[in-house]
């Protein structure tokens, strides 16, 4: 399946199912934040299990009660895609059981 680009007015479709998530056009981005380190943790390795069934990986910073995390398409020229969507629509499921918020 060929990855393209999304449009800006396509993203910024497909964000408004994703609150809490924005874009500068080049990133999607989104901060959360937890009542502790561990939680913070623990959801990080719950990130990477799901980037690792995508074949899609996001930057993930850690924090003591924050994890930022930081996506784009870097075959098409560091672009937002519907990988990048499909991403964050997995990674907004499962913060709630992590108490993100």
């Amino acid at each position: 399946m060929a990855v393209e680009p999304l449009s800006q007015k396509d993203i910024e479709e497909r964000l408004e199912e994703l609150p809490g998530w924005s874009t500068d056009g080049l990133r999607l981005r989104r901060t959360y934040t937890f009542d502790g380190h561990f939680a913070a943790a623990a959801m990080v390795v719950h990130v990477a299990g799901i980037q690792e069934e995508l074949g899609h990986h996001a930057e993930l910073t850690l924090g003591y009660h924050t994890l930022a995390v930081s996506v784009n398409t870097h075959s098409v020229g560091g672009k937002v895609t519907g990988l990048d969507i499909e991403l964050a629509r997995r990674v907004e499921e499962i913060a709630p059981g992590h108490g993100a918020r």
